[in-house]
């Protein structure tokens, strides 16, 4: 049977479709040619166990690679939201720098878990047990790991006065920063500090409320979500910024990503779908993310963590219980997913689409702040032409 894991993050589940994906007793890898067969990504590629391993580990390691943008001895802090995706990227990063001195990873990571908790209405004992599942996840990792409450967050002016202007670097830069990293510090120095690992604070019951109010100001579910994003997106740069990192390393897969541009579209930003999809995004001037798990399906995913064990945290959210056709996400979800089974290219097709996108709008990262939109923090896009009537 095909299998489609929903991106909903309160519908974690593996659906079964109707259509057929058998794999025979005979069929062997159509990598290796020996090994017996044991996963289906797509019709006519099937993987033994060790080769799928191979193929989606080099994946991972091949867009980090041909994009150069984090460099060797760069701090990275992993945006980690508990969901398959974004475990998958933690476990991907923790193989990389398990591996030999020549191919190892050779940055810094750190992990940034943002509660939502109190957006939703949680209690404090179940945002507790959930950070509790959390910690024990990241304390496996050995890296340093930093877990906010979404109360924390302030958009105000403040957050455009700390943007700092992004510095371009030469196609040369890269080669030289990693003939710098093998020379001063090389591969032994990757051990992360203990020291900097920090639980969920206390949070006051007011600043919840006050947090509550200004979701709930929000008229609809779809509105609701959108806010819910830039608020998570402002306090994952501004620790980033805060703790010293200098990249950010989100886990949005391609499933998600189509899912986004359509959705992007319908709510008006198309002008900034560059940036809301692409691999690397500037908008934040001295913080770039970037996207690693963006050539990966879903169904990848949801198979890789199942063989190889990566665990993750199902975690509520502001679609929990709700139809699929309360929000403007939620319905182009559904609407991706189902078409997904009958027509296999269509995320793929969606998403390369998304790769030729450009705006026509000036560069966010080299505009004046005054201009850019003070929540998104994106280039505006209100500049008109003259208007000319003619009778």
């Amino acid at each position: 049977m095909n299998i489609l894991l929903t991106m909903n993050p309160c519908r974690w589940t593996l659906k079964m479709f109707a259509v057929p994906l058998f794999i025979s007793a005979s069929q062997k890898c159509v990598r290796c040619k020996e090994a017996s067969a044991a996963v289906v990504i797509r019709a006519g590629d099937a993987y033994c166990r060790g080769c799928f391993k191979e193929y989606f580990i080099h994946k991972f390691r091949a867009m980090l690679g041909k994009n150069r943008i984090i460099f060797p001895g760069e701090k990275v802090l992993l945006a980690v939201s508990g969901g398959p995706s974004s475990c998958s990227m933690l476990s991907q990063v923790q193989e990389g720098l398990s591996q030999k001195a020549h191919k190892k990873l050779r940055f810094f990571p750190g992990i940034v878990y943002i509660d939502e908790g109190g957006a939703i209405g949680q209690s404090t004992e179940e945002r507790q047990r959930t950070v509790s599942e959390l910690e024990v996840v990241f304390k496996a990792t050995g890296f340093p790991f930093h877990i906010l409450p979404l109360e924390q967050v302030s958009v105000d002016a403040k957050m455009q006065s700390l943007l700092s202007e992004s510095q371009s670097q030469p196609p040369s830069a890269y080669k030289a920063a990693v003939d710098r990293f093998n020379q001063t510090c090389g591969s032994d120095c990757l051990t992360p500090p203990e020291k900097q690992k920090k639980s969920l604070p206390d949070v006051h019951e007011s600043h919840t409320q006050l947090l509550q109010q200004l979701i709930g100001s929000a008229k609809t579910l779809t509105a609701r979500e959108d806010l819910l994003n830039t608020l998570r997106q402002h306090l994952l740069v501004y620790t980033a910024r805060t703790e010293g990192y200098s990249k950010l390393m989100l886990g949005d897969n391609c499933t998600r990503l189509a899912i986004k541009l359509l959705t992007s579209i319908s709510l008006g930003r198309g002008a900034q779908l560059a940036q809301d999809t692409g691999f690397s995004d500037s908008r934040y001037g001295d913080i770039i993310a970037v996207r690693p798990m963006r050539d990966y399906s879903a169904k990848e995913i949801a198979h890789y963590n199942h063989m190889f064990d990566v665990p993750s945290v199902l975690i509520p959210s502001l679609e929990t219980k709700t139809s699929e056709k309360a929000s403007i996400r939620g319905l182009t979800e559904s609407f991706v997913t189902k078409l997904q089974t009958d027509f296999p290219s269509t995320v793929s097709t969606i998403y390369r689409t998304s790769e030729k996108l450009q705006t026509v709008c000036r560069s966010s990262s080299t505009d004046d702040h005054s201009d850019r939109c003070l929540l998104c923090l994106c280039v505006l896009d209100t500049a008109v032409g003259e208007c000319v009537l003619e009778f």
